[in-house]
């Protein structure tokens, strides 16, 4: 409970606000973790303990995640924290009036996320992997907390304590043409989390890795029988090309 109670806080945001601040901050490239199953289960652990509490991924099935390798049995026990079904779909138990009242606006749905987020220069994982790897606390932010990925953002750190809390140390730099900018140069920790940073490094990048398969849950099985397919078509291309030289030998 204490942990939904957290969860309910991550309303605003990148991942809740399209009327956001929008930022140039550099992306981290989030881990490449799509076929670690091991990954993808400690993802999901970790998105029904610090998400669902607010954030619904209607679009998916709780026994969808047998795809990730669990039993219907580890998911009951283990990821569903209500009275639903393990046939139902994954929904958040806020209310949306009341989550409008409290929140501002409704938590939206996570399910696609992480696809949501892609541009033409980056990838939703690279951009829900920064985001959740740079807040820190600004005491001018009514909830205490800012993010260097997204300036003045409405959402505390839902992870904060796994993390902890961090100070950025940013260098001013100036231009040919006079403009200032700040460059990160680290980060400085202010008061440890129940992780290290490395430890915390990786569970974003799992918990990431299950939302970019919970937004396209066939992506494996897709690619796989694309592989087929090109080996197919490599396969009769030859044989057609062969039979197409054989058919016209005698021509002249």
């Amino acid at each position: 409970m204490k942990k939904w109670i957290v969860g309910c806080l991550v309303a605003f945001g990148v991942i809740s606000g399209a009327s956001a601040a929008k930022s140039n901050f550099p992306l981290d490239r989030a881990p490449n973790l799509s076929n670690d199953m091991a990954a993808l289960q400690s993802g999901a652990r970790l998105f029904m303990n610090y998400c669902i509490g607010c954030h619904s991924a209607s679009f998916v099935r709780y026994n969808r995640l047998t795809e990730i390798g669990l039993t219907e049995r580890q998911i009951r026990d283990n990821l569903m924290f209500t009275t639903d079904r393990v046939g139902d779909t994954i929904r958040s138990n806020l209310n949306p009036v009341q989550g409008k009242e409290w929140l501002g606006k409704n938590p939206p749905d996570l399910t696609l996320m992480a696809f949501s987020r892609s541009t033409h220069f980056s990838r939703g994982t690279d951009y829900l992997y920064t985001l959740l790897r740079t807040y820190y606390r600004d005491d001018e932010i009514g909830h205490g907390w800012n993010n260097l990925a997204f300036p003045a953002i409405g959402m505390p750190n839902p992870l904060w304590e796994l993390q902890g809390e961090r100070r950025p140390i940013l260098e001013t730099v100036t231009n040919a043409r006079g403009e200032e900018s700040q460059i990160l140069r680290g980060w400085e920790q202010v008061t440890p989390g129940t992780m290290t940073p490395a430890e915390y490094d990786r569970a974003v990048a799992e918990l990431v890795a299950f939302m970019e398969w919970m937004a396209d849950p066939l992506r494996r099985d897709r690619v796989r029988m694309g592989v087929w397919v090109m080996i197919f078509l490599s396969i009769f291309t030859l044989l057609a090309w062969r039979l197409n030289a054989s058919y016209w030998k005698d021509v002249k």
